[in-house]
């Protein structure tokens, strides 16, 4: 449920997140003079993508591993699940097709019964797109421009509601980034309900400073914040829980995700209150095509 939560507040607001430990940058680096502010904000304004977007060219894997934790934060129960994870049909999320859980791989059979779901939801969006190709290009070119407005408009209400300042450079794995700190400002009115989420969190960001991509960014609840996860479920996540992510050059030529962590406690409804730790890791990455969505089949996973 900690999951269905921080999606909610971070993944649809764009920010991407990280926890990881520092890397002093080197005394000949720190002596160059930082770039100036409000350029270095502009590029990277132009390249801010929500990640999901930036993925649908690809199909990737995703191990996701879930730790309960007491209130001592030990640890006290882990699930583990893989997934091989494609771009879905237009106006749809990405398709998940689970491969392992908890160290063993899902039958072949069910795989097989997967994949036969998945045929015949294809067949039947490609005779729809034959039957009527003028009413389905112009769905998914409408839908394309709706979620283009929402993503634009939620950039511009992380620059509304943070107060960015530029620390100093670091370097990241063997990379050049420049580090910001973002507080809410007190009276920023955000326009979008991702927006109206942030003034709740306060952020650190590392961003490439020859590319002006995100790498890095640690978030941190300071309030405790209450959020809706559907069919009328409400929960409360506590100050001071956490979401962090990270981004690698895939490639030489892409950012993309590379793992996320999210720790902290929520309340359920009115009396349950949950802990735990969530990471997520993604590898794998490949070009998507029409072959590479339809050669199904046992694939070694690769850490």
């Amino acid at each position: 449920m900690i999951r269905a939560a921080k999606g909610i507040v971070f993944m649809r607001s764009g920010l991407l997140l990280i926890l990881i430990l520092m890397h002093p940058a080197s005394d000949a680096a720190q002596d160059r003079p930082l770039p100036e502010l409000e350029p270095f904000l502009k590029e990277v304004r132009e390249r801010l993508q929500d990640d999901r977007t930036l993925q649908n060219n690809y199909t990737y894997v995703e191990t996701r591993r879930e730790l309960k934790l007491d209130k001592q934060g030990r640890t006290t129960g882990v699930s583990e699940k893989v997934f091989e994870n494609y771009p879905g049909f237009p106006g749809e999320s990405r398709w998940e097709r689970l491969i392992a859980e908890d160290g063993k791989p899902v039958p072949a059979r069910e795989l097989e019964e997967v994949d036969r779901r998945r045929q015949e939801k294809a067949v039947s969006y490609a005779r729809r797109l034959q039957e009527h190709p003028e009413q389905e290009q112009a769905r998914q070119l409408r839908q394309q421009k709706e979620a283009q407005q929402h993503a634009s408009e939620v950039v511009a209400d992380l620059f509304l509601v943070y107060e960015i300042r530029m620390l100093r450079r670091e370097m990241i794995d063997s990379h050049s980034t420049i580090a910001f700190s973002l507080a809410p400002r007190r009276n920023a009115e955000p326009r979008t309900r991702e927006g109206r989420d942030l003034r709740h969190f306060s952020a650190t960001a590392w961003v490439s400073e020859s590319d002006f991509e995100v790498v890095r960014v640690d978030v941190a609840a300071i309030h405790t914040v209450k959020m809706g996860l559907g069919i009328g479920l409400f929960a409360r996540l506590h100050e001071g829980a956490r979401l962090s992510f990270v981004r690698r050059k895939i490639n030489g030529e892409i950012w993309l995700p590379a793992t996320s962590v999210y720790e902290g406690s929520a309340r359920l409804g009115l009396i349950k209150v949950v802990r735990q730790r969530g990471e997520s890791e993604f590898t794998n990455y490949r070009k998507f095509s029409v072959d590479t969505q339809s050669s199904f089949g046992p694939r070694p996973v690769k850490p």
